[in-house]
């Protein structure tokens, strides 16, 4: 049995996080250290380390709610673009970031994990984007 990711543990509520979009198969939340105001995290339910080895169904369905909330970024936040970055080093556990930008190289800034969560720009920027 693997030991369950913070993701895993959002899921099952015993970490709090600022959810903007849930179903059955997915959870979105704000990155809580985003590189640009509104930067989503969207993971399956499932744990699976890499995106790779999702089955065929779960994948698909991953990258249409990932166009779903990326147009929704998009409606709500109006940026130049909504950039896209799977890594998977971060976190054992597969997941899309989406990342309203306004310039290229906006996915390239780096965010300080140790500073202090903004709790209440998160909280603020959940409650516009929540569906």
């Amino acid at each position: 049995m693997q030991t369950p990711s913070i993701f895993t543990r959002i899921i099952n509520g015993d970490i709090s996080a600022y959810k903007i979009y849930e179903d059955d198969k997915v959870l979105a939340i704000l990155d809580t250290h985003p590189v640009y105001p509104g930067h989503t995290l969207l993971v399956p339910k499932k744990q699976i380390d890499h995106i790779w080895d999702l089955n065929d169904e779960d994948y698909d369905y991953l990258w249409q709610v990932a166009n779903k909330i990326g147009k929704h970024l998009r409606l709500r936040l109006k940026p130049a673009r909504v950039g896209i970055i799977v890594e998977g080093f971060g976190v054992p556990h597969a997941h899309i970031h989406l990342v309203p930008i306004d310039h290229g190289n906006d996915l390239k800034n780096i965010p300080h994990i140790e500073i202090e969560t903004d709790d209440k720009a998160l909280a603020i920027m959940a409650k516009k984007l929540k569906f």
